[in-house]
């Protein structure tokens, strides 16, 4: 404004004009200064841009990894589950199946199926240091020598996802990393039959022991 007044002027100095001369310059100055800042600026607004596309890029390779990371854990923590849960199946061993022959109050172990009143089953549930204490539930299935099931109690789904009928449930309050002695009577209702019968021990939808007994026919003394 001061420029532009003093170059209005009709009479003008030689030093006003020296003076408006002396400012142009100053002004001119201040433009290329001002013109050096805006180039420094966006100079620094490029970098800016590029960092932060680099960040971004950064943030999206993070985020794709901790997804990655996220589905990892989830599957490891399946598969740990799975492994636990077939670790915990408890295993049954030395079954022993003994046909008793009842008379009166006395005892006495026969193989002729004719004189035979009940079995006595017993097992051993083997120490087990990954599943926990707590009730457990052992399904016992009881064949006939025919192949049928003895006295259906119910049934459950094993891990072949197929329908087993079982003869008796026994519950027992197990002790993590402890063997444990089971038994249980068992008569079919009816007379036993000669031939071999078949018991099998189920935990957790797995078979986990076998036995089996064969019963005879008495010979023509009764014996």
């Amino acid at each position: 404004n001061s420029i532009a007044s003093t170059l209005k002027k009709k009479n003008i100095s030689a030093a006003e004009l020296a003076e408006a001369q002396k400012q142009i310059a100053e002004l001119q100055s201040k433009i290329e200064a001002l013109y050096a800042e805006i180039e420094r600026l966006q100079a620094e607004n490029k970098q800016l841009t590029a960092s932060n596309d680099q960040l971004n890029t950064e943030k999206k390779q993070l985020t794709e990894e901790k997804g990655t990371l996220e589905t990892d854990l989830t599957k490891t923590k399946a598969e740990k589950a799975k492994v636990e849960d077939l670790a915990s199946t408890l295993h049954a061993s030395n079954i022993n199946i003994v046909a008793i022959d009842l008379r009166g109050s006395k005892e006495k172990e026969t193989s002729k199926a004719k004189k035979v009143d009940y079995f006595k089953v017993s097992f051993d549930i083997d120490e087990n240091r990954v599943a926990p204490s707590g009730n457990k539930a052992l399904m016992v299935c009881i064949y006939h020598p025919d192949g049928s099931i003895s006295v259906s109690a119910g049934s459950f789904t094993d891990r072949n996802g197929k329908t087993v009928q079982y003869t008796n449930k026994v519950d027992i309050n197990y002790e993590q990393g402890k063997k444990q002695a089971v038994s249980l009577q068992w008569n079919p209702g009816n007379k036993f039959e000669t031939g071999e019968y078949r018991v099998e021990i189920y935990n957790n939808g797995f078979k986990i022991g076998e036995g089996k007994k064969s019963l005879s026919k008495s010979t023509f003394l009764g014996l």
